[in-house]
């Protein structure tokens, strides 16, 4: 973006004072009937005036712009900024000062201070580093120009160049193994057992219609109630795994990247994105029955995470599962407990709960909801449940689920 100061920004603080000299000299010099006394503060007052005047004549223009690469990272990737500068005319006075507004989640505000252009310097290239350790959507900039005359008297300020979006995702921590038949439909909860309902032993077979091949003829049914009967094409079940991800801020500890909001998110991700690289289809909903994300496109889902909000709901909404159930859960009170017991109709339900006392700071850990009495009540209606602790990552959990989720497929519970 192109920039052509037309006049001063204002005297600074050096310019200022020199004119207040001036007149205090002036004073003076009335009062004393002193005539180098008056001189000397007419000097003081013109010369900031002076070099006012000489500025706004002076046209400098300039161009910048901005690249970041990449604009979208992770939490904790370093990014680095650079910025070129163009100028297309001399500058008859002091230095140029560039200052990049930045958001505190990214670091401090770079300042660079560079000698005055001449018309034959090549571009400028101004870089610096980023590190984003908050998840979300930063606007890097605008960057700013301030120019002064050589003395220092008066200055100039213009926006040079805008904003920047950088998208920070949810980090994700690579993961291995994955239980068998989880996310498939696979064994009791399996394809078979999704299309038929209680006593309905013929699910898969329908009366002969005129135009079903011959091959599709289920004889022995046909035999036994003596009419044609049809069976149905097998078609794999694709239920998929509804993720649910308590972001209620009553529920959760701790400040910032440090939050157990944090950790849960963390590990959402990265469940996510392991099960859609294994093929799985995935829902992620948060603690209201919001559909935050579906679908196979782990990007599009990493997205949704990154402007994720806490949440100010009281308690849970558990939408109908048609599948597994994976809860990501922060504080869990008898309330909040309800829903989860009595309001989801799935076959398999997993939880991680989150010892959120491990994150609170010492004042609070007495307030919070010991994690044992919740994982004890979810493990008696028969859920999968592992506590979750920030020195726990998401290659832990992942690791531990693994390990017991065929035992509990295999019981029938």
């Amino acid at each position: 973006m192109a920039d052509s100061p037309g006049g001063p920004t204002g005297l600074t603080t050096l310019g200022r004072c020199l004119i207040a000299a001036g007149v205090a000299s002036g004073i003076c010099a009335a009062v004393l009937n002193e005539r180098d006394l008056l001189r000397i503060g007419i000097f003081a007052v013109a010369l900031p005036l002076l070099s006012a005047v000489l500025a706004a004549r002076t046209r400098l223009v300039v161009s910048a712009e901005r690249a970041i690469e990449p604009t979208r990272v992770s939490v904790g990737t370093p990014v680095r900024a650079t910025v070129t500068v163009h100028t297309t005319s001399r500058l008859l006075g002091g230095g140029l000062v560039f200052t990049e507004a930045l958001p505190d989640a990214v670091g401090g505000s770079p300042q660079f201070v560079t000698p005055p252009p001449r018309r034959s310097d090549p571009p400028l290239n101004l870089s610096y580093p980023l590190t984003a350790r908050v998840r979300g959507v930063h606007l890097i900039g605008p960057l700013t120009m301030r120019v002064s005359d050589s003395m220092g008297l008066v200055e100039y300020e213009r926006q040079l160049v805008g904003r920047t979006a950088l998208t920070v995702v949810p980090r994700v921590t690579p993961l291995s193994g994955l239980p068998d038949g989880f996310g498939r439909g696979e064994g009791e909860a399996g394809s078979t057992g999704l299309r038929r309902g209680p006593g309905e032993h013929d699910a898969l077979l329908r009366e002969y219609q005129p135009g079903d091949p011959l091959r599709t003829v289920h004889w022995r049914s046909t035999a036994r109630r003596g009419e044609l009967m049809v069976r149905l094409e097998e078609r794999p079940w694709h239920g998929g795994v509804t993720v649910l991800l308590d972001r209620r801020a009553a529920a959760h500890r701790g400040i910032g990247a440090d939050s157990s909001l944090e950790w849960a998110v963390e590990l959402v991700a990265s469940v996510c994105r392991h099960l859609l690289t294994q093929g799985r289809k995935i829902t992620l909903v948060a603690e209201n029955g919001v559909l935050l994300a579906t679908g196979r496109d782990p990007e599009a889902l990493l997205d949704s995470l990154a402007t994720l909000r806490p949440s100010s709901q009281p308690g849970l909404v558990v939408p109908p599962v048609d599948g597994e159930l994976f809860a990501v859960l922060g504080e869990m009170d008898a309330t909040a407990l309800a829903p989860l017991l009595y309001g989801a109709g799935h076959g398999h339900a997993h939880a991680v709960l989150a010892d959120v006392r491990a994150w609170a700071p010492p004042r609070e850990v007495r307030d919070a909801v010991p994690v044992g009495t919740p994982a004890r009540t979810l493990s008696e209606a028969g859920w999968t449940v592992l506590v979750g602790k920030p020195d726990r990552g998401p290659d832990q959990i992942w690791t531990e689920f693994c390990r017991r989720l065929p035992l509990r497929l295999g019981s029938g519970q």
